[in-house]
């Protein structure tokens, strides 16, 4: 088989961002499930990377699910929340926004693939999207009616709702 012809996948996943997703829908997806369900469906795809962005409270935070994602295959980022005060709505919210770390790795890794699956709705990627495709470089977004910027859904190549996959990446309860 000609490796050098096959398609080369990375995937990227904003974990906030799909957290809230989740939340939203009411279910959870498991980061297993998600790897297998993606080497599948792109078949004859060859996953080169995988990686995970999150927020944590503290550097103890989420250890245990940091560790089982690194045990999968997954490389992970992390960043300490800041707390933010809302003027309007009066509250205090917390938010680690790793939107550069997630670029950064798209673009130091961007000779490495040429299937791209991100999972975020983030519109602040658009820019990104566009310049990886000009590369040739296919890209899929994974996320949620309602959760997904416009801008961010007409730069990607194909839109994925997280509801059409459920039954492929949900978490079960074992």
């Amino acid at each position: 088989m000609n490796y050098a012809a096959k398609a080369r996948l990375s995937i990227f996943v904003d974990g906030n961002n799909m957290f809230y997703a989740q939340q939203k829908n009411g279910w959870f997806f498991d980061p297993r499930r998600v790897l297998e369900y993606f080497r599948q469906e792109e078949t004859g795809s060859l996953l080169v990377n995988a990686f995970w962005y999150t927020g944590l409270k503290d550097p103890q935070d989420q250890r245990g699910f940091r560790d089982a994602l690194i045990s999968l295959g997954y490389t992970v980022r992390t960043k300490i929340l800041k707390e933010y005060y809302d003027d309007n709505s009066g509250r205090y919210s917390q938010k680690a926004n790793l939107d550069i770390e997630i670029v950064i790795d798209m673009f130091n890794t961007v000779d490495q693939y040429n299937r791209v699956i991100l999972f975020s709705g983030d519109g602040d990627f658009e820019r990104a999207i566009e310049l990886l495709r000009s590369k040739n470089t296919h890209i899929t977004v994974v996320s949620t009616e309602g959760m997904i910027a416009r801008e961010l859904r007409n730069a990607t190549d194909r839109y994925i709702d997280l509801n059409d996959i459920r039954k492929f990446i949900e978490k079960m309860d074992y």
